[in-house]
């Protein structure tokens, strides 16, 4: 099937029935939910960094069994299939393209651990076809996709779950209902931190050579458009986080986890009024004592989103330099409240403090493990509402990082000096010091050795968003392409209307 459209996929598999109303085997088996001493029978897609851990939740999970692979490396395919078959005792089918699993009637769960820009369309493509969905984050690439899979999941009755894992940890949970009963007063202020070195990812280049024959490029690219020369950075794994094209950068790969905890703990269901966002990608220059380098990734490094709901601010920021911790925390989340703050250190341990700074309550517990047995508890009782990340969570939280970005895409040429945005952050209304957190941005990238003023940061717009339509406001309207993507041929996501 490799070469079939998605419309032809669509219209081969028993699933196309299901969109016309009908009901198909697997539909059936999955409302009836699965007889206790049936396997859930599960795919994973893409078996890198994730992958191996949907294929972990799987296995460790005694009411599952894996049945498929899918790979576009087949190098790596068949390497953890050896694995998988060593631990479950049974040897799952490896294939390439993966609606020959979504066409397996007896196949139940898909887990989607694909690169960025592959997870919407392989959610939505499995909901489709009567499949769960364990997909990892960010749940989608774009705010579009992101509305798609959650129309999906409602038209097909799928359970959808984000691979968002602080949800189901105890350490969070506790910590999310402390802040809840006012154990640090009223809180409406979060400060999200993605504070992770990450170094230069290789000068940009033709590096088409480097694209291992072992894998099916048509298939890794699939939505993304291919770009001539095909590969413009030396590593072809992983380093597409940092290429727009088919990344979000840190922000949109860590950060949807420090967004999701951030919304949970403010209460927060619904897209931001507004963001506004300075940022750049700098300090690889410095490094190599060559002002003309040019590196090949073209997400921010450094990036501080400022997101308004009215009453509530959440201000994020990415820093991919050397930098020290912020109360404790450089992957995590601080809530600011009246009579204190809690900081969320890691994803299984969370302190709170009093307005003296007075450990008072400490939060600790936390495991991926969780995170997969609540989807499966949601799969056999047919019950999405027990899903501790559903996919609109993931959808609202993943679109923090599309909105914050867009903002900075759309402002990358508009540099500034440092005097200059000092005296723009003063017009941001907010909840935040925004001064004070540029300042601190400030010293960051000078200890780093950056001269902004060779390299200064860029300042963006103030990009006004409507909630309810998801779509930009009149006066913003002019970057509303920033809110989905250029899609190649046969496959191409629908919209919420035509999924």
């Amino acid at each position: 099937m490799s070469k079939l459209s998605r419309r032809n996929f669509l219209r081969t598999t028993l699933y196309s029935a299901a969109a016309a109303g009908a009901v198909s085997p697997m539909i059936v088996r999955a409302q009836d939910g699965v007889a206790a001493n049936d396997k859930i029978n599960c795919a994973v897609i893409g078996l890198n960094g994730r992958g191996q851990s949907h294929i972990g939740g799987f296995i460790n999970n005694p009411n599952t069994v894996i049945t498929y692979l899918v790979e576009v490396d087949e190098a790596i395919g068949k390497v953890r299939c050896d694995q998988v078959e060593k631990r479950q005792g049974s040897r799952p089918k490896l294939i390439t393209d993966m609606r020959d699993a979504f066409a397996d009637p007896e196949l139940d769960v898909v887990g989607s651990a694909t690169p960025n820009f592959w997870h919407g369309l392989s959610a939505i493509w499995a909901m489709q076809a009567g499949k769960d969905v364990y997909v990892e984050k960010p749940a989608c690439q774009n705010v579009f996709e992101g509305r798609t899979m959650v129309a999906a999941a409602k038209k097909y009755g799928r359970v959808c779950q984000v691979g968002t894992q602080c949800r189901s940890n105890p350490a969070l949970i506790n910590a999310i209902q402390f802040i809840r009963d006012g154990g640090i007063g009223e809180v409406n202020f979060a400060r999200g931190l993605c504070y992770k070195r990450r170094k230069s990812i290789g000068a940009l280049g033709d590096y088409t050579d480097r694209i291992p024959g072992s894998v099916d490029f048509n298939m890794w690219t699939g939505p993304a458009i291919i770009t001539d020369p095909k590969l413009t950075r030396p590593n072809f794994h992983y380093d597409w986080h940092w290429q727009r094209l088919y990344g979000n950068g840190d922000s949109g790969n860590q950060g949807p986890h420090q967004f999701d905890i951030a919304r949970w703990g403010l209460g927060i269901m619904r897209h931001p009024n507004s963001v506004i966002t300075y940022g750049g990608r700098l300090g690889y220059q410095a490094e190599r004592n060559d002002p003309n380098y040019v590196d090949a990734g073209d997400t921010a490094n450094t990036e501080v989103s400022i997101f308004s709901y009215g009453d509530k601010t959440l201000v994020f920021e990415t820093r991919g330099l050397e930098t020290p911790d912020l109360d404790g925390a450089k992957i995590g989340v601080i809530f600011y409240g009246t009579e204190g703050k809690l900081v969320q250190e890691s994803y299984g341990h969370c302190v709170a403090y009093d307005k003296e700074g007075n450990v008072i309550k400490e939060f600790n517990g936390g495991s991926d493990q969780f995170h997969f047995d609540n989807f499966i508890e949601a799969v056999q009782k047919r019950d999405p509402s027990i899903l501790n990340a559903p996919i609109l969570d993931g959808h609202l939280s993943a679109s923090l990082a599309h909105l914050g970005n867009a903002s900075y895409y759309f402002g990358e040429k508009n540099k500034i000096s440092v005097p200059e945005l000092r005296k723009a952050l003063e017009d941001v209304r907010g909840l935040d010091d925004d001064v004070a957190t540029l300042d601190r941005t400030v010293e960051h990238l000078k200890a780093n050795g950056v001269d902004l003023d060779v390299t200064p940061l860029s300042l963006g717009p103030t990009l006004h968003f409507n909630p309810e339509k998801e779509e930009f406001c009149d006066n913003s309207s002019y970057a509303a392409p920033l809110l989905n993507r250029e899609w190649r041929e046969g496959f191409v996501c629908p919209s919420a209307e035509e999924v």
